[in-house]
């Protein structure tokens, strides 16, 4: 692909300082990026390598000043960066059509703009909307619904009775709609408590290799709007993730519990059942969430803490072995004075 400064300025709406009409034919990192590149800064301590980066045209925030560099000002870098990459270099998918190597039992409805790859499988009752993807070894269950441009990736389970918004994206092993982990009398009878309800997820949902979302006991479990979860997710039955919120790689939240909007969750959290998230949260990988936390906090740590409280716990933790020291030292020489006033 080839395309003037000019017009990448136009489709990101930047402000160009330089040569308009410089030709960029590709994306590449500051350090590798040379003639014909164009590259991004999103980092203020990759500003130094404006100086020394071969690239024809660099991405960067407004105020950014480089003598003799061609330069793209965006109010966000790094989103514009990822506008250019689809660009660049769009979804394509090697099929198009409906397989007749997929097996699509009487009762399904597949409509004739999807795309249906083989050895793909779709239930009676499924419905598959315009633009929808479906790659080889897929499962839709019975009475399914994956709406309009959704893809879902080769190897992904679809229980039946789920809803998939538009535009979903399901990458390769994501399994939706198993059951919720429901016994009665746990570690004695285990008594299977059937699992009777579905799995939600709205529209611009984007869920990562081997994550798995378990049905409702009863009702739903929904994934809110524009939700992005990272890879071995596991969201149990009848959790509510609110719209916008992200779930980085291997965390693991218990059922019935109930995020707010735009959460942030770092990666192999641990969050327990029945509690409530609010909005705005932001928790820092490795904690262990054991209760609710109010809208807008920053938590860290195992058990939670607030942020600035774990920062000066952690603090403390290296100073552990020469504090002990210390209190034994105190402590000898309390039972010694106790001994002289005995006397």
């Amino acid at each position: 692909m080839q395309i003037t400064l000019k017009g990448i300025a136009l489709l990101l709406g930047g402000k160009i300082v330089g040569n308009d009409d410089v030709i960029i034919e590709n994306i590449r990192p500051i350090e590798e990026a040379g003639p014909g590149d164009i590259t991004f800064i999103a980092n203020a301590k990759y500003l130094k390598q404006l100086k020394t980066t071969a690239a024809s045209a660099i991405l960067a925030a407004p105020q950014t000043s480089a003598a003799g560099k061609n330069l793209v000002l965006v109010d966000d870098p790094y989103a514009a960066f990822g506008q250019l990459l689809n660009i660049f270099y769009p979804v394509e998918h090697s099929f198009r059509g409906i397989s007749r190597d997929a097996f699509i039992e009487e009762g399904a409805s597949v409509s004739d703009e999807a795309t249906v790859y083989p050895r793909a499988y779709v239930s009676r009752g499924a419905k598959i909307e315009k633009g929808a993807v479906i790659y080889p070894g897929v499962f839709i269950g019975s009475n399914t619904t994956v709406g309009e441009n959704s893809i879902l990736y080769a190897n992904v389970t679809v229980y039946s009775g789920c809803i998939i918004g538009k535009r979903v994206i399901l990458h390769s092993g994501v399994v939706v709609g198993s059951d919720g982990f429901g016994f009665a009398a746990p570690g004695k009878a285990n008594n299977k408590i059937p699992q009777v309800g579905f799995v939600q997820i709205d529209d611009d949902v984007e869920i990562g290799a081997n994550s798995t979302i378990d049905r409702a006991t009863l009702g739903k479990t929904w994934i809110g709007r524009n939700v992005k979860i990272d890879n071995l997710v596991q969201i149990a039955h009848n959790v509510v993730i609110g719209e916008n919120s992200v779930i980085t790689a291997q965390v693991g939240i218990s059922g019935s519990t109930k995020l707010g909007k735009s959460v942030i969750i770092g990666g192999q959290t641990g969050i327990v059942g029945h509690i409530t998230i609010g909005d705005n949260v932001m928790i820092a990988a490795g904690s262990g969430i054991h209760k609710e936390i109010e809208a807008g906090q920053i938590i860290a740590g195992s058990p939670q803490l607030p942020y600035r409280q774990w920062l000066k716990v952690e603090a403390c933790r290296a100073k552990l072995p020469e504090m002990k020291k210390t209190l034994e030292e105190l402590k000898r020489k309390i039972e010694i004075f106790q001994e002289q006033i005995n006397e």
